[in-house]
């Protein structure tokens, strides 16, 4: 028989490897960009004038301004542009999807092994996905017949 496991042993085990994540290169690359980011006037100038247009444009829409609610937007737009243009944002967010990515392999990994490993504990069949053992597979397949 196999040893079943505690919450607590897996969640003890996910920090285990959010550990490992928080020192890989991904992570270390955003931080130091994050860093950058936070230390560049420009950077910090732009965003406070997007975070003053986003407060700026809820209030218009609120007050059903429409007209200059579409100036405010459009303004907006501006700002995020310029922004996504600095070649530092960019290496911001591309290291942040990274970092993303390696925390969706890491979940995908997960869930995908948890379900081959009751697949295969029920007798099932990995590559067809199927949990319980059929003795249609052989002459021929199925028919209509129930089992």
């Amino acid at each position: 028989m196999t040893k079943t496991f505690t919450k607590d042993e897996i969640v003890e085990k996910a920090q285990e490897i959010a550990k490992m994540i928080a020192e890989t290169e991904e992570v270390e690359f955003f931080k130091q960009a994050e860093l950058q980011v936070n230390e560049n006037p420009r950077i910090q100038q732009l965003i406070g004038q997007i975070k003053r247009f986003q407060k700026e444009a809820v209030n218009l829409e609120h007050y059903a301004k429409d007209e200059a609610l579409k100036k405010a937007e459009d303004k907006l737009d501006a700002l995020q542009d310029e922004l996504d243009e600095i070649p530092l944002v960019k290496e911001f967010k591309q290291s942040q999807m990274e970092v993303n990515g390696l925390l969706q392999l890491v979940a995908t990994t997960i869930s995908n092994t948890v379900t081959d490993e009751i697949i295969k504990s029920t007798g099932g069949d990995v590559l067809k996905g199927t949990t319980t053992k059929s003795s249609c597979g052989t002459n021929g397949g199925c028919g209509d017949h129930n089992h």
